[in-house]
């Protein structure tokens, strides 16, 4: 919708997001560069995909081998500790980061030539990494299962508590002076020429920006059509159960029959599922047994446990697995930060950092390069389709 200028509220140095982790995290980063900040969300901070997501920080397993994609994640992954530090102290918020380490387990010897040619990649990336044997696997872990014949450890691969991520960088943002507008969906970007200078909410607020940063995740194509921008974002569903923790405790995040399994202090988390079904939210017992079932291969103790509880969320899925980051190709102050897949709340630090200082600086950082939306004008929509 083309700027009409008439009604508009006098807020010309604002900018305007949407509130999953990543539209906080760049909401708190441009605050701490003294960036005036408007925040909406159509619902609640954190409520779709953030407050979903199982707060895994373990960049190893994403990584299909040296690149832009392996740095970015490295990246963002070596950012939380003192992020976390930074957080927790000015919101008073326990976030719930913990190095607990990864064992990524092989049960079926045919499985051990591609568990170690994924070791071998991982070994140039920095991070401290043992090869076990089943033996030495169990004396890290006693649950795993006695077939369990191979395993990755990674030492340092952590977990968070995604809901309270996501609260913690709105809270900080607001206590830096953003302004943070919940319940509030915006119906229409409005913009003159390749200029977006404002937004229109549902309840009929207008209100003007110098930046534009979309942030909706799955949902990001509902404004960009309307602007002929068509990115190829789409919902992928993903469903999670709780069980309860085993006595002694769980130590490690297993990974293994393509999921994971992470312990909390009184449940264990097993996820997830992987479904191509639109915005259609549901929990199926068929994926709750499913998960439930290869969790007690990697764990069979996990068998005399039942599902507590059990959740779904959306992820905002690309044709190539990687997110979409930097300014929107032809516009002067629209920038696009969508498409996180799974890593969302891992790319969280560095998006939100990286985002804010091309806003600040007008230049992209080399990390976020690669990632920019032009990359899918090599495809055809039949192949962005066929993905």
């Amino acid at each position: 919708m083309r700027l009409k200028h008439d009604g508009y509220k006098a807020n010309s140095r604002c900018y305007c997001y949407w509130g999953g982790v990543i539209g906080c995290s760049i909401a708190y980063f441009l605050r701490k560069a003294n960036r005036d900040v408007v925040l909406f969300e159509r619902e609640n901070i954190g409520q779709q995909a953030s407050s979903a997501a199982a707060g895994l920080l373990a960049p190893l397993g994403p990584i299909p081998g040296p690149g832009s994609f392996a740095d970015l994640l490295l990246a963002s992954f070596q950012q939380f500790p003192a992020l976390v530090v930074e957080l927790e102290n000015i919101t008073g918020l326990q976030l719930g980061y913990e190095q607990t380490g990864t064992l990524r387990v092989a049960r079926n010897p045919r499985r051990l030539a591609r568990l170690k040619q994924r070791f071998e990649t991982w070994q140039a990336f920095g991070l401290p990494l043992s090869w076990l044997d089943g033996d030495e696997a169990r004396l890290q872990e006693p649950w795993l299962a006695p077939n369990v014949c191979s395993a990755v450890y990674v030492p340092e691969e952590a977990q968070i508590n995604a809901a309270q991520l996501v609260q913690a960088f709105a809270l900080a943002a607001s206590k830096l002076g953003a302004q943070l507008h919940t319940q509030t969906p915006v119906t229409t970007l409005l913009h003159e020429d390749k200029k977006i200078v404002g937004i229109m909410t549902a309840q009929g607020d207008i209100v003007t920006c110098n930046h534009l940063v979309l942030t909706m995740g799955a949902w990001s194509t509902h404004l960009t059509s309307s602007i002929g921008i068509d990115l190829p974002v789409r919902p992928i569903q993903g469903q999670m159960i709780a069980l309860p923790q085993l006595q002694p405790a769980l130590q490690h995040i297993i990974f293994g029959e393509s999921i994971y399994v992470i312990p909390r202090s009184t449940e264990i988390l097993v996820g997830a599922t992987k479904a191509d079904i639109g915005f259609e939210i549901q929990v199926t017992d068929e994926g709750a047994d499913q998960l439930h079932q290869k969790a007690r291969r990697l764990i069979p103790s996990l068998a005399t446990q039942s599902i507590e509880r059990s959740w779904a969320g959306i992820r905002p899925g690309t044709p190539d697995s990687h997110p979409i980051l930097g300014p929107a190709a032809g516009w002067e102050n629209l920038v696009l930060a969508s498409g996180h897949n799974s890593v969302g709340i891992l790319l969280s630090p560095l998006t939100g950092s990286s985002i804010a200082d091309y806003i600040v600086t007008g230049q992209l950082s080399t990390l976020l390069q690669p990632f920019q939306s032009e990359r899918f004008q090599k495809l055809s929509v039949h192949e962005v389709q066929e993905e």
